[in-house]
């Protein structure tokens, strides 16, 4: 049995519509779903587990705002040492189970220096420094083509409804480019300098791979980031996990009510 027909076979209702990736501190949104099947990623054939802190490491498959869901809650990370085909397992399985829309979620560091600790970020673009990509290798052509365009990595038309979702409730939601790197250790102020340079307005170490096996497979990617602290150089301060949870803490009640909005508008 694959993952595939694994969770199929724990599926109680109808096939989710929307997947969601819930980043660190961002799990709490897979608690609101209705009706939850939880399966966790050990019991999942192919599936790794995650290692790192505030990421649970199960699906969460129900309602939400009257769609079915499944989530993430928690992903795999590049920096744990698994490969991009399993960094990104878990968006084709979603695209095998028929789903045509993502929407990620992230913690990330914040370059542009008119953002703060606690800010939402819309993300419209990224750029890719991983210094590799998941689909190098043999093309699966069942999954998309060879050379898939990624002019519009984010779509345009479901990042303007969750614009207007976030001014309808009053919340401030930035927009810019994300860029992701390896990790695990944090940037030094030097690359925070040339990424901004580059024109990164975040930094984080996810996001990127899921996005390109995404729209290699077709999907509608939404992406939404939690600016959890400035990135290094910006403040005179170390930067660490804690203070990462701490920020995604604080903000969690606008993150949930923004993403529940968006959810309920398809």
């Amino acid at each position: 049995m694959n993952a595939k027909e694994y969770i199929e076979s724990r599926l109680e209702g109808p096939k989710p519509e929307i997947g969601l990736i819930l980043g660190s501190g961002l799990g709490v949104l897979a608690d609101e779903i209705e009706s939850p099947v939880v399966i966790p990623y050990k019991d999942i054939p192919g599936f790794p587990a995650s290692t790192v802190a505030g990421h649970k490491g199960q699906l969460v498959i129900g309602t939400l705002e009257g769609r079915t869901v499944l989530a993430m809650q928690g992903r795999f990370h590049f920096y744990e040492g698994y490969s991009m085909d399993l960094v990104t397992k878990p968006v084709r399985v979603m695209q095998e189970l028929g789903m045509e829309k993502l929407l990620v979620t992230n913690a990330a560091g914040g370059i542009n220096e008119a953002f703060e600790a606690g800010n939402l970020m819309l993300i419209t673009d990224h750029i890719n420094q991983f210094g590799t990509n998941p689909l190098i290798g043999e093309n699966q052509d069942e999954h998309g083509p060879r050379f898939p365009d990624m002019s519009e990595a984010y779509s345009r038309a479901w990042g303007s409804k969750a614009a207007a979702a976030a001014r309808n409730r009053g919340i401030t939601l930035r927009e810019g480019v994300y860029v992701g790197t390896t990790g695990p250790s944090y940037e030094t102020p030097a690359e925070v300098r040339m990424l901004r340079t580059l024109g990164g307005d975040a930094v984080g170490m996810s996001t990127v791979p899921e996005v390109v096996a995404a729209k290699h497979g077709g999907m509608e990617v939404l992406g939404i980031s939690c600016i959890s602290n400035m990135a290094a150089g910006i403040l005179d301060q170390p930067l660490t996990h804690d203070e990462v949870m701490e920020t995604t803490e604080k903000v969690k009640q606008d993150f949930l009510t923004l993403v529940k909005d968006i959810i309920s508008q398809g």
